[in-house]
Order: structure tokens, then C-alpha cells, then sequence
């Protein structure tokens, strides 16, 4: 026979009561995912007006579209940053203060955001004259999910330096569903910073990289190890890259000691647990490859046809 929908339901929410997993029942909820995804996605209109919509741009009604969407984007965020502020209020702030605080730091975050788009512009810049397939710096930013990314992690770090809870990872994570790139936003990434192909980079939170850094697919900049759990919280776990690093596809750097020194190169599958100098060339000893005549080799099990 049978369960019945009622018996279904009973044990679904004998689950909820046993094992919790969901959200403040009875009480104030934590930000929405979906209302910091749109959220998100209008901050990305603010940096780029016209490249993540589909309106056409006027110049006689910029401003007007500015302050409208700038209004909404502060109500929306005042509102989900409470919720956030009320779940892990920093040290000395009373619940009934995270509103005014939020819009405080809501106000103070919206403010930085012309000096984030100059540094969204070295990286666009940076892309363009990295990557030869690149036909102009508009394409690089309707089409390359690396400036998505980056855009979303540089606004989330803002929110992070302001110890904003939970929204900037929320932000950074709808990011990198998007574009399959794991920006952490408590990483301090300088300018003219440039991921070729994007997916697969996975950036940790202590991450530090400086000016005119060049990655591309696959990298990790990861911790040696989270054993300790929670014992390592605040602590540098993740390398630092000086300025004019170059890190090709595949490689691991690995610790929170590492340093990779300027204008070094690490090579595609290394995996670095050590810190070299600056002007290193870091390269992993190739396998022994053969190169065989199928023709010669007729009937072994290796040899197929496309």
C-alpha cells in the first residue's frame, strides 16, 4: 500500500524537527539567495550600463536610470543586509540597531562603487591585451564570464572588508555558479588581474595577489590543509602572488606561507607548496610521452578510430 500524502508530510517535517536544516521558523529569516541574486545582477547594470540588460541607453535619461536603479538596489540591500546583520551582529551592535546599520553601510558601500568600476576597468584592460582572440574591450565585458566574476568579487569584497555577513559569499557564490569561477571575497586582488578561460580557478579567502597577474583555467590558490576546522578561522591559509605573475592551467599553489615572487611564471600542472623567488620559472618534469604509428600497431587495444 501506498504512503499517503499526509504520512509523507509527517515524516518530511519529523526531519525538519530532528535535523534542522531550515531557515528561522517563527522569527526573521536569513537574506534571501534569490533577492541577493537580483540584487547582484542590478549592481552588475550600475557598473556596466547596458551590457547586462536589455533596454536601449539614452544619454538624456542615464541619470534619471541611474537613481532609479541605484534607489531600489539601497532599499533592496538595506533590507536583506539587515537580516544578515540580525543573525551575526558584530560586536556591540543590538539587534533592534542592525536597520540603522544597514542603511549606514549600504549608503557607504553604493559610494564605492565608481572606484570599483576603475578597477574593473584595468582588468578588462588587462584581458584585452592578454588574449589575442579578444576582438575589442566590449566584447571582453558582454562575453568573458571572467568579468562577471571579477565584478561580483571586488563589489563583495567591499561588503566583506565592512564584515557585512553572509551576503558577499552569497554573491560570490551565485557567481560562480554562473561562470563555474570560485572567488572567495575576502581575497585581496589588485589591478589589471586576468583569468583566461575562467572555469575551474578557485581562489581561497586569504588569497593575496598583487598588480598584473595573469591565470589561467584550472589554477587553486588553496589552503595546505583544513584539518584544524574552525581553529583556523582569521588565519592566512592561502598564498600571495607578488606582482606580474603569470600561473598557467592546472597548478596548484598550495599554503598560506607560499609567496610566489614577481614577475615569476609557474608552469600548467604544477603543484607548489613551497615559496620561490622573484623572476622563477616553476615548471613540472614531463612524463615520458610516445608518439607511435597506429598504422604499425594494428589490432592493439589502444588504437581506435575517430
Amino acid at each position: 500500500m501506498q504512503p499517503t500524502l499526509a504520512q509523507l508530510t509527517d515524516k518530511l517535517v519529523d526531519s525538519y524537527t530532528k535535523l534542522g536544516g531550515i531557515n528561522h521558523v517563527d522569527g526573521k529569516n536569513l537574506p534571501s539567495k534569490c533577492a541577493v541574486a537580483v540584487i547582484t545582477e542590478q549592481l552588475l547594470c550600475l557598473l556596466f550600463p547596458g551590457f547586462f540588460e536589455e533596454q536601449l541607453q539614452h544619454s538624456s535619461e542615464l541619470k534619471a536610470n541611474t537613481e532609479k536603479l541605484l534607489g531600489s538596489v539601497r532599499v533592496a540591500l538595506e533590507a536583506e543586509m539587515t537580516k544578515a546583520l540580525e543573525y551575526n551582529p558584530p560586536s556591540g551592535l543590538a539587534k533592534k540597531d542592525a536597520h540603522a546599520v544597514a542603511q549606514s553601510l549600504s549608503a557607504k558601500f553604493l559610494g564605492c562603487l565608481p572606484a570599483v568600476r576603475e578597477m574593473l576597468q584595468t582588468d578588462i584592460e588587462a584581458a584585452f591585451n592578454g588574449d589575442p582572440a579578444a576582438l575589442g574591450r566590449e566584447e571582453v565585458i558582454v562575453a568573458y564570464p571572467f568579468v562577471e566574476c571579477i565584478a561580483v568579487q571586488r563589489m563583495g569584497h567591499e561588503l566583506y572588508k565592512q564584515h557585512v555577513p553572509l551576503i558577499p559569499r552569497i554573491m560570490t557564490e551565485w557567481a560562480h555558479s554562473r561562470t563555474g569561477m570560485d572567488l572567495h571575497p575576502g581575497a585581496k586582488i589588485g589591478t589589471h588581474f586576468f583569468v583566461d578561460h575562467c572555469t575551474g580557478t578557485v581562489i581561497g579567502e586569504t588569497t593575496e595577489i598583487g598588480n598584473h597577474v595573469k591565470m589561467y583555467q584550472g589554477v587553486g590558490l588553496v589552503a595546505r590543509s583544513l584539518a584544524a576546522g574552525q581553529q583556523l578561522r582569521g588565519k592566512k591559509r592561502h598564498p600571495t602572488l607578488e606582482d606580474h605573475v603569470t600561473i598557467y592551467a592546472g597548478a596548484t599553489i598550495v599554503g598560506g606561507e607560499t609567496v610566489v615572487g614577481a614577475h615569476s611564471t609557474i608552469g600548467a600542472s604544477v603543484f607548489l607548496t613551497h615559496s620561490v623567488p622573484p623572476h622563477s620559472l616553476v615548471v613540472q618534469e614531463d612524463p615520458n610521452v610516445k608518439i607511435l604509428n597506429k598504422k604499425e600497431r594494428s589490432g592493439d587495444p589502444l588504437d581506435f578510430q575517430i
